[in-house]
């Protein structure tokens, strides 16, 4: 049963974990996942349309590469040594996408959405997280934009030397998502060069910082990407 438009909730609890190791935040995800897909399994047993709860989680995580249930292992060209002397972690995850660096320096964004509450249709999900950024670029005089057949926002996406600047990757059951957006502010793009991103071997990744030519401040472009993705979902944050 689909929630009338005035049961649903569009409420969703804002949480900025700050820099946090990815199996940790892999497991709070987890946490607050399994609770909304709990609630909804109860509406539908027992006929009730109790409201399920929306997160926005915000973080920075220590150097790690994580590899998506679509992605090559190959694309990693770090052995366990080379993982060591570069300090990072390397995790096999349940999200689509190929294999992908986050970082110090580097935005990512959790929605843990009940989709049910806004609207049910993936690919409208990930266009409008990419549009939320897109928009928030637009803030600081950078022109983002899509590259056919991918997910994610790039700069340049119709010339040779496009570039990534944000990645996405997502995980969706029973309408509700986890996972999300790898945007790079500060990101030391170095770490980059020992993957092929998103198993795209022949594009170049990018941040806000190289494309101004000076550092930008995180705060300002979580408080700015905050603002963008609650207008576009119609969402209330909290």
């Amino acid at each position: 049963m689909l929630p009338d438009e005035d049961m649903k909730n569009k409420q969703v609890i804002f949480q900025d974990w700050g820099l946090v190791d990815y199996q940790r935040a892999w497991d709070k995800q987890e946490e607050l996942f399994a609770k909304t897909v709990s609630q909804k399994m109860l509406n539908r047993d027992s006929g009730v349309d109790l409201p399920t709860d929306n997160y926005l989680v915000f973080v920075e995580h220590p150097h790690v590469y994580t590899l998506g249930k679509s992605g090559k292992p190959e694309n990693l060209h770090l052995d366990e040594q080379g993982l060591k002397e570069k300090q990072a972690s390397y995790y096999k995850i349940n999200r689509g996408g190929d294999i992908t660096y986050h970082g110090p320096g580097q935005l990512v964004g959790y929605p843990i959405l009940d989709l049910d509450n806004f609207f049910t249709d993936i690919h409208l999900y990930l266009r409008t997280l990419e549009e939320a950024v897109i928009q928030m670029l637009a803030h600081f005089g950078i022109e983002g934009g899509r590259y056919p057949g991918y997910t994610g926002v790039w700069i340049d996406p119709d010339k040779a030397d496009a570039r990534k600047i944000c990645a996405m990757g997502v995980r969706c059951s029973r309408w509700v998502t986890m996972h999300g957006f790898a945007l790079n502010v500060n990101t030391d793009l170095d770490y980059f060069k020992n993957i092929v991103p998103c198993g795209i071997d022949d594009k170049d990744v990018t941040s806000i910082k190289q494309e101004l030519g000076k550092g930008a401040d995180i705060n300002e472009v979580k408080e700015i990407l905050k603002d963008k993705i609650s207008v576009l979902f119609d969402m209330q944050l909290f």
